[in-house]
């Protein structure tokens, strides 16, 4: 396995720990620790790509792998955030929806004859960027509240609030440029 498949690797490595610092109240500073991961996780999906194409690095198995651990991390968070009252049950399931459809688009894209591998486009990459920025803030907000006692819940929970709307707004926005980016892929007489 090369360096860019094990920095993917211990993304996904550090989510179960994410999940445990998020859901177990009784560890101290908790909030800081799953930031802690977070950002790692988060320099590491910024690194594997930068290290396998400089490299030579790309593997099939890291084309897989990749996708799937952002979502994999995405996925923790939201949950997470739901259980803790953070954001609403609705906001969780339609950036969580358009990730599975966007995943089954590029399935059916990549087995097609065209074996077409469809990259993200800019209201993707702006999706993926402000999603990632608002889980960033909404769990320093954590540390600042729940950690370090320094922030009262109501502003939090406008800042969240605000935050994880733009996040749903922008990935309604990019699923919809997907899928009609995509549209020849998914023909329902195809």
């Amino acid at each position: 396995m090369n360096l860019a498949n094990k920095l993917t690797m211990f993304r996904v490595i550090i989510v179960p720990f994410f999940v445990l610092f998020m859901s177990v109240s009784a560890i101290p500073y908790r909030f800081l620790w799953a930031l802690i991961l977070f950002g790692l996780a988060s320099i590491t999906d910024m690194l594997d790509g930068k290290v396998a194409r400089k490299y030579n690095m790309v593997t099939d198995f890291g084309k897989f792998l990749d996708p799937l651990a952002d979502k994999i991390l995405v996925a923790a968070a939201l949950i997470c955030f739901v259980e803790l009252g953070w954001t609403y049950a609705w906001v969780a399931f339609v950036i969580l929806a358009r990730e599975f459809i966007v995943s089954g688009i590029r399935l059916v894209a990549a087995t097609s004859e065209k074996k077409k591998v469809i990259p993200a486009n800019i209201w993707g990459k702006l999706k993926t960027a402000v999603t990632m920025v608002a889980m960033a803030v909404m769990l320093i907000l954590g540390v600042l509240m729940d950690d370090f006692g320094l922030m009262a819940e109501f502003p939090a929970r406008i800042v969240r609030d605000v935050l994880m709307y733009l996040s749903a707004l922008l990935t309604v926005i990019s699923g919809v440029v997907y899928c009609y980016d995509s549209r020849e892929y998914i023909d329902p007489s195809k």
